[in-house]
C-alpha cells in the first residue's frame, strides 16, 4: 500500500505561484509512475503532469500547463512536487497526486494509477 498526502494548496491571485507537495509513505515511489491531476467544480478530473518513463526527459505535461508547471521529485524524501507559476483562474481546482505500478502505460489516464491522495484545493482569483 502507498499512502499519498498532498499539501501546499491555497488562495492566490492571477500570476502568482504555488508549490504543491505529495508525500508518499508505505513504499518507495522511485519506480512508480507519479502524476498530478486536477478537478474543477462540475468538470471531469484531468491530467496535469507526470513522471512518465515513456516520455523523452521522463516527464509529461498537459498542454494547458506546459511552460508554467514543473513536476519534480525528491527521492530521499519520497516526495513529488508540482511547481505552478503564472497561475490563471482556470487553474482553480482540487489537485490530486497519484501513483501507478506500471510506468509504461498512458500517464494521462486516471485509470493508469493505483493510489490517490485526498487532494488539495488551489484557488486563483482574477
Amino acid at each position: 500500500q502507498v499512502q499519498l498526502v498532498e499539501s501546499g494548496g491555497g488562495l492566490v491571485q492571477t500570476g502568482d505561484s504555488l508549490r504543491l507537495s505529495c508525500a508518499a509513505s508505505g513504499r518507495t515511489i522511485t519506480n512508480y509512475m507519479m502524476g498530478w491531476f486536477r478537478q474543477a467544480p462540475g468538470k471531469e478530473r484531468e491530467s496535469v503532469a507526470a513522471f512518465n518513463w515513456r516520455s523523452s526527459g521522463g516527464t509529461s505535461y498537459a498542454n494547458s500547463v506546459k511552460g508554467r508547471f514543473t513536476i519534480s521529485r525528491d527521492n530521499a524524501k519520497n516526495t513529488v512536487f508540482l511547481q505552478m507559476d503564472s497561475l490563471k483562474p482556470e487553474d482553480t481546482a482540487v489537485y490530486y497526486c497519484a501513483a501507478g505500478f506500471n510506468p509504461y502505460i498512458p500517464w494521462d489516464r486516471s485509470t493508469s494509477y493505483n493510489y490517490w491522495g485526498q487532494g488539495t484545493q488551489v484557488t486563483v482569483s482574477s
